[in-house]
């Protein structure tokens, strides 16, 4: 995409987070918070995607989580990780195809193919599983920062 697109979140009563709208966001929070929000959230994208994209990593979308203290915008939470972004490497990307990726993705396909009813207790992963989803979190980290774990 040419320019990235936010994307307001809520948290719904059941189940995963809901998108909402811009206008919807700035119903719940103020319009002042919501604008601060969107914009601390593109300015943020906008630089790791920068960086990653020059070290061979696209960041196809990432969540931010903010909060409130003594009137103060923070950013809480994990950011711009395997589990909270999808990473895909540049050099195999596919427009209209499913992508490689360093992220999660992997442990959510084989999930799919379990009959489980997605409550808890998750299935434990095989070693397999593991060592694979490891191996793309280890390549993605080395990708990014240049250095070995």
């Amino acid at each position: 995409m040419p320019e990235p697109i936010f994307t307001p979140a809520t948290k719904a009563e059941t189940g995963h987070d809901e998108n909402i709208s811009f206008e919807q966001a700035a119903d719940i929070v103020g319009s002042d918070i919501a604008t601060r929000v969107r914009d601390a959230s593109l300015k943020i994208y906008n630089f790791a995607r920068d960086y990653a994209r020059k070290r061979g990593i696209i960041i196809a979308d990432t969540k931010f989580e903010f909060g409130q203290l003594d009137g103060q915008l923070l950013l809480i939470d994990e950011v711009l990780t395997p589990d909270s972004s999808r990473f895909w490497p540049a050099d195999q990307y596919q427009p209209g195809k499913g992508q490689p990726s360093f992220d999660k993705q992997f442990v959510r396909d084989y999930l799919e193919t379990l009959d489980w009813n997605k409550m808890p207790p998750g299935p434990v992963l095989p070693p397999d599983v593991v060592s694979k989803t490891q191996a793309k979190y280890l390549d993605a980290y080395e990708r990014l920062t240049g250095k070995k774990l």
